[in-house]
């Protein structure tokens, strides 16, 4: 336990003001607001695997010069985001840091055990602005195209230019926030935590999912743009940007779920009887 403890007092005292100008800037947006949560899951999972890593641990041998290597890696990361101020590489730095602390210190035994909750924090690291910036403008047009061809074949009068919407006397803007890309990357993150919850034995099932997950995302996005159109054409414009529009996100999620559990249940159905052979 003590060696647990202080690797626990270092990485805090490391990332406690990581976390802190993440809470104050990144954190505190609806588009990534989802980092302490993923964080928390983190805790969560290395939690309920706390016996086999506790096993693990007791069987395993230190890493050698691969362990050093992962770790170094891993300061040399953080400090360049420190200095630079880049915060993708700052909160990033946890991932090699994690693999190499627990390499070095347990063994290689104990970082295959918490190989995924490590790897989740992947979901908590903010994008990159330049990615973000290459892929918000290609999804807003493909939803915005997407959700007037559906509303115009519905027979309503709408039409488009770019982002922008125009349904009766209204026109609306489809947003960066709209274009779905940080709801593509929290539902990848849920349906991950999803498959290793579940522990399916077929990998190429769980590969299938994890790819389906995106264009999933996608239809749950174009429905939410869809509601707040249709709500903004029915009842006006203060409907559309009030208590509804904050809905709108909610169902996005419920939709995009549902159709995960549908898409998984059929995959379900093809997979059966490799997964009982196996099992």
């Amino acid at each position: 336990m003590l060696p647990l403890a202080m690797l626990a007092f270092g990485f805090s005292v490391m990332f406690g003001p990581v976390f802190y100008k993440l809470a104050q800037t990144v954190w505190n947006t609806d588009e990534q607001g989802h980092g302490p949560i993923i964080l928390g899951v983190v805790v969560w999972l290395l939690w309920l695997r706390r016996d086999a890593l506790h096993a693990a641990a007791l069987a395993g041998q230190p890493a050698g010069i691969s362990g050093w290597v992962v770790l170094l890696l891993g300061l040399l990361t953080y400090v360049v985001g420190r200095i630079q101020n880049i915060v993708t590489f700052e909160m990033g730095a946890a991932i090699p840091l994690l693999v190499g602390m627990l390499a070095v210190s347990f063994g290689w035994r104990v970082v295959r055990v918490a190989a995924f909750p490590i790897f989740f924090i992947l979901f908590a690291v903010p994008l990159p602005g330049a990615v973000v910036d290459a892929l918000t403008q290609p999804l807003k047009q493909a939803v915005s195209w997407a959700a007037e061809g559906i509303l115009y074949a519905m027979g309503y009068p709408i039409s488009r230019t770019g982002v922008i919407l125009r349904v009766g006397q209204y026109q609306l803007l489809v947003a960066d926030a709209c274009a779905g890309l940080n709801s593509m990357f929290t539902l990848e993150a849920l349906g991950l935590l999803y498959m290793n919850i579940v522990g399916h034995t077929s990998k190429l099932r769980n590969v299938l999912l994890a790819i389906l997950i995106i264009p999933m995302s996608f239809f749950a996005n174009i429905i939410r743009v869809m509601i707040l159109v249709l709500v903004t054409y029915h009842f006006g414009d203060e409907a559309g940007q009030g208590v509804v529009h904050g809905a709108a996100g909610m169902v996005l999620f419920g939709v995009a779920l549902l159709l995960m559990f549908i898409i998984d249940g059929i995959l379900g159905f093809f997979f059966r009887n490799r997964e009982g052979k196996t099992a």
